[in-house]
């Protein structure tokens, strides 16, 4: 499969997103409408940051004498269209003092669209790492490039791609920690690569004992750095896991406890803080 063109930069795809639909305008000017200027908002990924007020004013003199002879290209939003291509077509008209513009709505299925759509999605700032991993991983898929191809059209590192597309080979229980935030980055990065139990224990682990990155490194050292007695370590450390979790379920129940060593006490008050562990037992069952 032949590389897909991508990798020249946002002005470069907006260029040739806009020159497709002008010659498909050309041949059909059905596509064009007239919308409210206050219902386009701006490109967030607009290369161009510098307009000239001089040359925005001439054009602005020029569209209200002539009229807009090329359409700006937007594409539908939820609240309304953002601008994908004609900014100083669009300034220009505002400065003139017009209300409505001639656009042309893109069609989101056009392969140069999906393209800025994709990248748009990579840049944008609240993605969880999961939700970012699958982003480039797609990009990856769809255009079949390698992992450098992709760090020079987003201008991140090699590694910093690496191993936010390894999060996705965690359990789909992990990564849902990760995507609701309960386990940062930095503590996946550390268990990714270890079997089903091991991961789930050091999970637990993070969670029960809130582990911060580096005594989690240090505790998956101990799996891995003594062969001979990793069983038993597992053992304890699969117990102490259990302990934790068992005494946050108990702590968030609203009950008194405490961890000594391999104990757990737990305080009762009353015959109703005994009745109601009572019902945390029946619901563990």
């Amino acid at each position: 499969m032949a590389k897909k063109a991508l990798g020249r930069g946002l002005g470069a795809i907006f260029e040739d997103v806009e020159e497709a639909y002008r010659q498909e305008f050309q041949q059909d000017n059905s596509r064009i409408q007239e919308i409210d200027i206050s219902q386009i908002i701006p490109n967030p990924y607009q290369p161009r940051s510098v307009f000239k007020e001089e040359a925005l004013r001439d054009l602005a003199s020029s569209i209200k004498k002539h009229g807009l002879l090329q359409p700006i290209l937007v594409i539908k939003k939820e609240n309304g269209f953002m601008l994908l291509a004609g900014e100083r077509r669009l300034r220009a008209s505002q400065i003139a003092g017009f209300d409505t513009i001639k656009a042309i709505v893109a069609d989101y299925e056009s392969e140069k669209l999906r393209e800025l759509a994709l990248i748009e999605n990579i840049q944008r700032e609240d993605l969880n790492p999961i939700e970012l991993g699958r982003a480039y991983q797609e990009l990856i898929d769809e255009y079949n490039i390698t992992q450098d191809g992709l760090s020079e059209i987003i201008h991140k590192s090699r590694a910093q791609i690496t191993n936010t597309i390894r999060l996705l080979s965690l359990s789909e229980r992990t990564k849902q920690l990760i995507a609701e935030n309960k386990i940062s980055q930095g503590h996946a990065k550390v268990i990714v690569g270890l079997d089903a139990i091991d991961e789930e224990t050091i999970v637990n682990t993070i969670l029960g004992q809130h582990l911060s990155v580096r005594e989690t490194e240090n505790l998956v050292k101990q799996l891995k750095v003594n062969p001979s007695s990793s069983k038993k370590q597992k053992r304890e450390i699969q117990a102490n896991s259990s302990l934790q979790t068992l005494h946050t379920k108990i702590t968030n129940f609203g009950l008194k406890a405490k961890i000594n060593r391999d104990s757990l006490t737990i305080n009762f008050k009353n015959t109703q803080q005994i009745e109601k562990f009572l019902e945390l037992i029946e619901r563990l069952e």
